[in-house]
């Protein structure tokens, strides 16, 4: 139904935090389409002056770490200090299994009936290029409907981490205490991107546990930089059960923002992530110009049977499938005068 809509309507409905309008703003802007992206890029322009103002807070964990009660328990905690909340998830996965954060949303059940709340899943974009182009945009919607916190989870592993990390003013890592080895499953890589730790699940006979991995890690975070002046991720405890420690995880959220504002980090972090999407976004189109190229598709099944029979090194073949790409460009991006049989 978006397309009936104007950009100026969607835009205003947005504004006005109309949640049907804001959905449909949302499906706009994760649309790969070549129609929907000028629209979405022209709706996004429309709000740009209202977005920014939000708390980003990228959520990672180890498995069972409990993510999704934890989201809850927040979420409703944020909400009774007068917040609006939105979640969004990255998971590049969620094509091929359907994805987490559906299941997850009746993990979130209170919280996802709120009102000041707004609940998405990723889209099935089906790469985590196109799933974190979608998010990034659609926090941007949500902020510009006066969502002051948004909280990215990572729904798959592996890189979505990175691109959550790029897109977020503060990384929080949920992990658990585990018994006989507490950093069992916690990469370095995740260890270097945290600003803020908690050790969930604190709670009944697993809170004296839940010190002990917490202190582990404040030891195995002293590895990870050998600079004396760097700024430590604090490392705390907390129970989405009991909802102990998680004001304390939250001050330190805040904590951290104002670490970053104080010291110039948080616009320069902002505007390293916008130089970052930037050349995600060019290397994204170039990509899909290369797949779209008509001269690339007539040699492509060809050089890869050509390859894949060794009788032409993968080199050989990129230089081919290049060639036939350049000769393309003027179709796939015309200029003033430029050909376009």
């Amino acid at each position: 139904m978006s397309k009936h809509l104007t950009v100026e309507e969607l835009a205003a409905g947005v504004l006005a935090n109309s949640r049907p309008l804001v959905a449909k703003a949302i499906t706009l802007v994760e649309s790969s389409r070549p129609q929907d992206r000028d629209r979405a890029r022209r709706l996004l322009t429309a709000l740009r002056d209202r977005t920014g103002h939000s708390v980003r807070v990228g959520i990672s964990g180890v498995p069972g770490a409990g993510k999704s009660t934890f989201i809850d328990a927040m979420g409703r905690r944020l909400i009774d200090r007068g917040h609006k909340v939105a979640v969004l998830a990255v998971d590049p996965s969620s094509s091929r299994t359907g994805g987490s954060i559906l299941g997850d949303r009746t993990r979130m059940g209170e919280l996802a009936a709120s009102e000041h709340v707004f609940i998405r899943p990723s889209p099935s974009a089906g790469h985590l290029g196109g799933v974190a182009r979608a998010t990034r945009e659609s926090m941007l919607v949500l902020e510009a409907a006066g969502y002051d916190v948004v909280l990215v989870e990572t729904v798959g592993v592996g890189q979505s981490e990175v691109a959550v990390a790029d897109m977020v003013d503060t990384f929080l890592l949920i992990t658990l205490a585990r018994a006989g080895d507490q950093l069992q499953g916690i990469k370095r890589g995740i260890l270097e991107l945290a600003d803020v730790i908690t050790v969930n699940k604190a709670d009944g006979e697993h809170e004296g546990e839940a010190r002990i991995a917490a202190r582990d890690l404040m030891s195995a975070m002293r590895l990870i930089t050998s600079d004396p002046n760097a700024r430590r991720p604090p490392v705390l405890t907390s129970s989405s059960l009991t909802g102990k420690g998680l004001d304390e995880v939250w001050q330190a959220v805040l904590d951290h923002r104002a670490y970053l504002e104080a010291h110039g980090g948080l616009a320069g972090r902002r505007n390293a992530q916008q130089l970052e999407w930037l050349w995600s976004l060019v290397e994204d189109a170039v990509l899909d110009g290369v797949r779209r190229s008509p001269r690339v598709r007539a040699i492509r099944k060809h050089v890869e049977t050509l390859v894949g029979h060794g009788e032409l090194s993968a080199l050989e073949g990129a230089e081919q499938v290049l060639e036939s790409f350049v000769l393309d460009v003027p179709q796939i991006w015309p200029t003033e005068g430029a050909s376009r049989s």
